[in-house]
C-alpha cells in the first residue's frame, strides 16, 4: 500500500521491450530499496526486480503496459516515486493500491496565484468513483478533487506538489495514471444487490 506521497523523482535511463512486457531502468536517490521490494512509479505498482549503484531496474507486464502510461514511457522521462508504506508509517496522503485504473488526459493547466489549476478528461468507466473533495491519485500524486464536471476534474496543485513531483511537466494532451479512491469501490461492490 502507498499513500499518493511522493518521496522523490526518478528519471529513466533505459526502455527495453522483451517478450510479455517491458524492462525500464530507473535512476533516483532512493536509498535501501531491496531485490522484490514494491515501488510505485507514476502510480504503479510494480516489483523492484534489480538493485543499481544509482537505482533499480523493474519489469512492466503486457497487464500493465494495457492499463498505464508506461507503455509510452522512454529514456529521459522523469516519473514520480514511492516506496510501500510500513506498517508503523504515518499516512499523510490517502490510502493508494498503485493499482491503476485507468489513464486519463491533461485537459488544462492554469496557474492561479501560487498555485496551479489542472483539469483531466474522466473515462466515463470510473467517473461514478470521483466526487468533489474526494481523494484521487494521479500519477502517484494524492490529490483532492477541487471540482468534477462532465467527463473531467479539476484539482488544486500547491507550489510544493508542483515542484516536487512531475506536475510541472504536464502540458494539455499529457496522459496520466489515474488510482480512484478504493473506499468508492469497495462500498459499491457491498452495496451491490441491496438497492
Amino acid at each position: 500500500m502507498f499513500t499518493g506521497i511522493v518521496e522523490t523523482t526518478g528519471d529513466v535511463t533505459d526502455v527495453r521491450d522483451e517478450e510479455g512486457g517491458r524492462r525500464i531502468v530507473v535512476e533516483c536517490d532512493l536509498e535501501g530499496l531491496t531485490r522484490g521490494a514494491s515501488i510505485a512509479v507514476d502510480g504503479a505498482c510494480l516489483t523492484v526486480e534489480a538493485v543499481r549503484e544509482t537505482g533499480f531496474e523493474l519489469f512492466c507486464s503486457t497487464e500493465t503496459l494495457d492499463r498505464t502510461t508506461l507503455s509510452e514511457i522512454e529514456a529521459g522521462t522523469t516519473v514520480n516515486l514511492e516506496r510501500a508504506l510500513p506498517a508503523d508509517g504515518r499516512l499523510d496522503g490517502h490510502f493508494v493500491q498503485g493499482h491503476v485504473d485507468a489513464t486519463a488526459e491533461v485537459v488544462g493547466v492554469e496557474q492561479v496565484g501560487d498555485d496551479w489549476a489542472f483539469e483531466f478528461s474522466v473515462p466515463e468507466s470510473i467517473a461514478r468513483y470521483v466526487v468533489e473533495k474526494g481523494s484521487i491519485a494521479l500519477d502517484g500524486v494524492s490529490l483532492t478533487v477541487a471540482e468534477r464536471r462532465e467527463g473531467t476534474i479539476t484539482v488544486a496543485v500547491i507550489p510544493t506538489t508542483y515542484e516536487l513531483t512531475t506536475m510541472h511537466d504536464l502540458e494539455p494532451g499529457d496522459g496520466v495514471n489515474v488510482e480512484v479512491d478504493v473506499i468508492a469501490k469497495y462500498v459499491e461492490r457491498l452495496l451491490d444487490g441491496h438497492r
